[in-house]
């Protein structure tokens, strides 16, 4: 076992969470037992996932997103109270890192994404460091960039084609950053893949001339919290396991 706090205060400096202004608390966010010894990770704390964590003995819940984010309604009540309290009456932790696991060099989700989908990594989509621009090892038609990432990411993407020239150059960011697709083009890339996609985007993608891949939300987001999970068992000693809970968005 280790203790709660030397867990968070590892995990907090590791992912630079002081250097991030989000949407959300990152860190502890639910205080349950003050050991550790079992942690379970997942994508998202609902309550599906919870109920799957109490039925793994787990003593800390890791989640990519968490709660308590900015503009929600504040009453603790309905879904709201069922959650914590199922987390509270079982003594589960719950841990929750969203921008700085999207930004992390090795264990984020943009830097996990590159790994699944081979491809290199050239430097940062914007100033913040959420998201990557990159290129696979030899050019890809939008075929086959299809292929790799259903294959991959076990989710077949939405394609919007934005000509017929071939991906030498793309940028991708995980999640929903169908906003980023302007700082994307701005880089001169082939193509964009992230996880959601809006109206708009369409538009976007034909007029700038790049090949969007809608990828999923969840699907491109799975991988970050897994590596974070791995690398806080490994560290110390702990149990740890990632339970999917589908979602299709």
């Amino acid at each position: 076992m280790t203790t709660l706090e030397s867990l968070i205060q590892f995990a907090d400096q590791l992912l630079n969470v002081a250097a991030f202004d989000d949407y959300c608390p990152n860190g502890l966010q639910v205080e349950g037992r003050g050991e550790v010894s079992r942690i379970v990770s997942g994508v998202t704390a609902c309550q599906a996932l919870i109920d799957a964590a109490i039925d793994a003995g787990a003593d800390l819940l890791l989640v990519h997103h968490g709660y308590f984010w900015k503009g929600e309604a504040q009453p603790v009540v309905g879904i709201k109270q069922r959650r914590l309290k199922a987390l509270l009456d079982h003594g589960i932790s719950l841990l929750a890192y969203h921008l700085p696991l999207d930004a992390h060099e090795t264990l984020g989700n943009n830097a996990q994404l590159a790994r699944l989908l081979g491809l290199a990594v050239d430097g940062p989509l914007n100033a913040a460091g959420i998201g990557s621009v990159g290129r696979p090892q030899a050019p890809l038609t939008v075929d086959a960039l299809t292929g790799r990432i259903s294959t991959m990411l076990q989710r077949a993407p939405l394609v919007i084609p934005g000509g017929d020239h071939p991906i030498r150059r793309l940028a991708w960011c995980s999640g929903a950053a169908q906003g980023y697709i302007e700082a994307a083009a701005s880089h001169g890339v082939d193509a964009f893949i992230s996880g959601e996609i809006s109206e708009q985007t369409v538009h976007q993608a034909r007029e700038l001339g790049i090949h969007y891949f809608a990828a999923g939300h969840h699907a491109t987001e799975r991988y970050g919290v897994q590596a974070l999970g791995e690398a806080l068992a490994q560290a110390f000693s702990l149990e740890h396991r990632f339970i999917d809970i589908d979602n299709p968005v």
